[in-house]
Parts: structure tokens; sequence; C-alpha cells
């Protein structure tokens, strides 16, 4: 079972690196270099890229705190924003792109903690679910 995880948060790395380079690519890139985005709404874009970025890194950094993993997020959407405001990057800096981007991250960090409560709330900790993974194998 260890070893199935193990290469899931490799393979989720990997995954994690592309997805950044591909998400600042698209924020850095030309407006009409970086081609449309996957929906009609740019806030839907912006969403789907922190989700995405969201997921993988929390999958991929195992050992990492999730609010580090938040605060890391927020700090490269807020950094991407600014940097698109300069003149010579031929974009614009949009306050409302970095909310999309937070509420993507909020969204991700809820889901976590709600499955975490539900488990406590359960009575389950992972040795007791690691305890009766074992006595059904047997």
């Amino acid at each position: 079972m260890w070893p199935s995880i193990l290469r899931l948060g490799k393979t989720a790395g990997i995954v994690l690196a592309i997805a950044l380079a591909v998400t600042l690519y698209k924020a850095f890139a030309p407006a009409h270099a970086g081609g449309s985005g996957l929906f009609p709404w740019d806030k839907a874009d912006h969403f789907s890229a922190f989700f995405v970025l969201t997921g993988l890194a929390m999958v991929a950094l195992p050992r990492q705190p999730l609010w580090r993993i938040a605060v890391a997020l927020s700090i490269l959407g807020a950094a991407i924003e600014l940097i698109q405001g300069l003149p010579f990057v031929g974009r614009d800096c949009d306050f409302w792109d970095w909310v999309a981007e937070m509420v993507a991250v909020s969204a991700v960090y809820a889901v976590v903690l709600a499955a975490k409560m539900r488990r406590t709330l359960a009575g389950e900790t992972a040795a007791e679910t690691g305890r009766l993974t074992r006595e059904a194998a047997e």
C-alpha cells in the first residue's frame, strides 16, 4: 500500500510542476499568445488553475501543513497579478483575478478540512483505519 501512495505523491509532484509551468506561461504570455482560456469567464480560468494547483500541492507535499500551501499559493497569485501590472509585461493587474484564485484555494482547503472533520467525528484515526484494514484482510 505505501509504495503506491509514495508513487502517487511523486506523480503528483511532476504533474504539479507541469501545471505550475502552464499556469505561469498563461499568466505572463502576451494576452493573444496565451490563447483563450477553458471558460468564457476569465475568473473561472483563474479559479480552475488554482483549484488544480492546490489539490496537486496537497497531494505532492503531504508533509507540508495545509495552511503553508495556502499561503504559498496566495503569495504566488498576488505576485502574478503584481508582475502582470508592470508596463513591460503587457498584461493587466486585476485584484479580482487574485480573489478568484483565493476562492479556489479556500474551496480545496474547505473540502480537505471537512473530510478531516468527518473522520474525527466518526471516531476514526489513522491507526484505527489501519487496524480495521488489517483485520478485514485476515
